[in-house]
């Protein structure tokens, strides 16, 4: 299993909900694939926000090494799961969508 989280600039939202479901993933033995993407590229290269960062290691999580990255459209085909952070997301990966199929499976 493979599962994308999407946010506007991918170093806060994104990141954190990567950062905790690849630690319970791994806690439960559960073999999975997690990545984060946004969809505005004013962060693209940029470590997550000190903030989100501070959070996630409050509560055992290290999301320091994750990089933003911008969406792209292979990513539906890369992953199995696309979950996304608020509807202004979803309405942004639906007009990016080749199929209807791409929107119903994520």
């Amino acid at each position: 299993m493979k599962i994308l989280f999407v946010c506007t600039g991918n170093i806060c939202r994104s990141p954190m909900a990567e950062g905790i479901l690849r630690s319970k993933l791994r806690k439960d033995g559960i073999q999975a694939e997690t990545d984060s993407c946004g969809f505005e590229s004013f962060h693209i290269g940029d470590h997550p926000d000190n903030r989100a960062q501070s959070v996630c290691r409050k509560n055992g999580i290290d999301i320091s090494g994750h990089v933003a990255r911008l969406f792209r459209k292979q990513d539906f085909d890369n992953f199995d799961r696309i979950y996304v952070m608020d509807a202004s997301h979803y309405y942004n990966l639906s007009r990016m969508a080749r199929s209807a199929a791409h929107i119903g499976n994520h």
